[in-house]
């Protein structure tokens, strides 16, 4: 079973993420932030990946501390959940439309953590969300998981439409990275035999 568990305290939130790769899309999700409880739902929901997030943070100061830390959290909860990352297919793409939205993720899961962001907002909130702060979550996921990250908006003119397209891209390019090649379920998918380090 591919499960990891994380607990993280700092001064600024503490947090506690429970992921099982091979689940079937359930999830508990609470940050004390709407938006972003809604968007680690369709994380969720969309890659398969079984999601258990339980979040307290000094949400009095701002949103920037519990959002970046959660997805630190996750990431690492990934990242330990895929071990050794033998038999994944290690690459994953998906093109999500919603709407009037179109928004392109593509991604390698490497140990060689990267993230090209190319979205741009509109307004500067979502509901009570900093719009700003979704490309720290997603900066923050991608640099615990161990994960090359691309993140692009095509076009789109809803705000809303935006960024959940942008995770549900997220959520089927990772469920399409993480899923164990049979051919190969024994091996680690790179020519050098092992991930990480020097291209």
């Amino acid at each position: 079973m591919r499960k990891g568990k994380v607990e993280r305290k700092t001064k600024e939130t503490s947090i506690k993420v429970v992921v099982d790769l091979d689940g079937t899309g359930k999830y508990k999700v609470s940050t004390g932030i709407g938006f972003l409880d809604h968007m680690l739902e369709q994380l969720a929901r969309h890659s398969l990946m079984d999601l258990e997030v339980e979040a307290k943070g000094d949400l009095h100061i701002d949103f920037h501390h519990t959002t970046e830390d959660t997805g630190i959290a996750i990431g690492e909860a990934v990242a330990k959940a895929l071990g050794d990352l033998k038999g994944i297919n290690r690459f994953g793409a998906a093109v999500i439309p919603m709407d009037e939205t179109l928004s392109r993720v593509t991604l390698d899961v490497s140990k060689r953590p990267y993230l090209i962001w190319k979205v741009k907002f509109s307004k500067p909130k979502l509901g009570d969300m900093d719009s700003e702060l979704f490309k720290e979550w997603f900066q923050a996921f991608a640099q615990a998981a161990g994960i090359t990250l691309h993140v692009e908006n095509v076009y789109g003119e809803n705000n809303h439409h935006i960024i959940e397209s942008c995770y549900k891209g997220l959520a089927r390019a990772l469920r399409q990275a993480i899923e164990i090649d049979s051919r190969k379920a024994d091996s680690v998918p790179s020519t050098k035999g092992v991930l990480g380090g020097s291209l």
